[in-house]
């Protein structure tokens, strides 16, 4: 199956678990339930929860349980998105090609509107069809690649406090693998073990989660800077505008692709384990690293 009719496939799946996840339009209070489903059902590749989704995929076990697991990714995911476009934050118009949740419903209702994501991610995965100790597990690791430390919301403070200054790659690398790789890392590692996957795999994927998350994000730094907002689907350029700390503004875009290639080939070496079965995340990883948007 070509890459295009299995990612098409998995957005389906992970739509119709999206519906199923999310308290229904007219569901009281109804504002802060409109708010939620305008964030999540706005668009976007899905990346994470079909990485989550894949990952379980190999190991064969459980597909109902991933795709929980998979759903809650995109929850955090989501939340993630609609505070950092925050004013406070990166004060952003433009998400996923339409108004930013604080544009259409306020900042408080964007504020709660992402707290709400949050909450019902980890209701999801505790209510998750999965064996009871790799679901405690999947909350843990979900919980640590979402958090502080060396995870989302740590790389989002270490961004905020570079914005504007002078960083060295030491600095810019634990951003990159913070704020972005960590939860890519922890939707492969969650999918691993709902799947119910070795510890030795889980290991190998969470090598290969980090790296190609890494990717990923070198990847959305060269396109802020190569790519129209009309092919992103967000502002372009607002890495620069901002002084963000970035791979092409310290390294150059030709340098930042070859980082970027670099982080893709050590992805890659952990799943020529598997051969065939790893033949769809082998497939997405490529995919991540060659978009143009």
């Amino acid at each position: 199956m070509k890459i295009a009719d299995f990612l098409e496939a998995d957005r389906a799946v992970m739509e119709g678990a999206l519906e199923k996840i999310l308290p229904p339009d007219g569901t009281p209070p109804l504002t802060i339930h409109r708010a939620m489903r305008y964030s999540v059902f706005a668009g976007g590749k899905r990346v994470r929860p079909i990485l989550c989704y894949e990952t379980a995929r190999m190991f064969g076990k459980n597909p109902e349980g991933a795709v929980r697991v998979a759903g809650a990714l995109e929850l955090i995911h989501t939340y993630s998105l609609i505070h950092d476009d925050l004013p406070a934050l990166d004060n952003d118009d433009l998400r996923r090609g339409k108004p930013t949740n604080h544009k259409m419903f306020g900042d408080a209702m964007a504020i709660l509107a992402g707290d709400a994501l949050l909450t019902l991610a980890f209701e999801t995965l505790a209510n998750a069809p999965i064996e009871p100790a790799r679901r405690v597990r999947i909350i843990a690791e979900v919980a640590a690649a979402a958090g502080t430390v060396n995870g989302m919301v740590g790389g989002q403070v270490a961004d905020v406090e570079a914005s504007g200054k002078s960083i060295d790659g030491t600095t810019l690398e634990y951003i990159h693998r913070s704020k972005t790789a960590a939860l890519i890392r922890g939707a492969i590692v969650a999918g691993a073990i709902a799947g119910g996957a070795t510890d030795a795999d889980v290991e190998r994927l969470r090598v290969f989660g980090e790296n190609i998350g890494w990717a990923f994000q070198v990847v959305d730094d060269i396109l802020d800077v190569s790519e129209p907002s009309s092919a992103l689907g967000k502002t372009a350029g607002k890495d620069q505008s901002q002084q963000k700390a970035t791979y092409p503004a310290l390294y150059g875009i030709e340098k930042s692709r070859q980082i970027a290639a670099e982080l893709e080939t050590a992805a890659l070496k952990q799943l020529d384990h598997y051969g065939a079965r790893g033949a769809r995340l082998r497939a997405l990883a490529s995919y991540l690293v060659e978009r143009r948007s």
